[in-house]
């Protein structure tokens, strides 16, 4: 027996992230991720930031949490953290984009998080394996209202910061981003063929740790906006 539209299963529902001030909703296609773009976190993490090019993985879209739900804290994992992120969502796609051309591509910004089981993905790098188990699950993703570049610009500079509790965990800035956003797009471009409703999340600042259930977060880029959330 078939659906109405002829699948042999129900379409499942298509992740899409709000529009600030409005009833629309950005629908998502991919998540992209930077790893270590800010110098001080690939130090804090063990690595050398003046010998590494750009370096990317991927969360389903499936692990978007939108529209200020709280975060359950995950399976199989005793190490949760937060990393605060500039996310960047594209409204048109491309291959082989130049840079200069790249900032045409993007159709806003919101403030994200890339949660992280961090034990699992320590685990999965001393044996050589992919991150997914680390990085790809329920709600990994949490992530603002979407604000229009028309209506704000392209943030390049200003603070990116995340409280527990109140309490400064994470503090940074957008111009310590060791790709910028404009070479960010080109380099994933040569990699992929982008497409509008790609996200990218643009990698965190120094100050990753864990949380626990009860844990209030509250993630900011300035002048896109504010994420909170508690840890449940």
């Amino acid at each position: 027996m078939t659906t109405p539209a002829g699948l042999v299963i129900p379409a499942p529902e298509a992740p899409s992230l709000p529009v600030r001030g409005t009833a629309d909703r950005f629908p998502v296609h991919r998540i992209y991720c930077v790893g270590r773009n800010y110098a001080a976190h690939a130090v804090e993490m063990g690595h050398d930031p003046d010998r590494e090019a750009p370096f990317f993985f991927l969360k389903s879209p499936t692990t978007l949490l939108t529209d200020g739900r709280d975060l359950p804290y995950p399976p199989a994992t005793r190490d949760l953290h937060h990393e605060v992120e500039l996310v960047v969502a594209l409204g048109r796609g491309g291959a082989d984009i130049a840079p200069e051309a790249a900032l045409g591509h993007v159709w806003g910004y919101a403030v994200g998080l890339d949660m992280t089981r961090r034990d699992l993905q320590a685990e999965a790098k001393k044996a050589g394996r992919p991150w997914e188990v680390g990085k790809t699950f329920e709600n990994s993703a949490p992530c603002g209202e979407l604000v229009p570049a028309a209506g704000i610009g392209h943030p390049d500079r200003g603070a990116i910061r995340l409280k527990v509790n109140g309490e400064p965990r994470q503090e940074g800035a957008l111009e310590q981003m060791i790709w910028k956003v404009p070479e960010v797009i080109a380099c994933l471009s040569t990699l992929f063929e982008l497409r509008a409703g790609d996200l990218i999340m643009t990698g965190t600042p120094a100050g990753v740790g864990a949380v626990v259930r009860g844990d209030r977060l509250h993630a900011h880029v300035e002048g896109v906006g504010d994420l909170e959330l508690a840890v449940i």
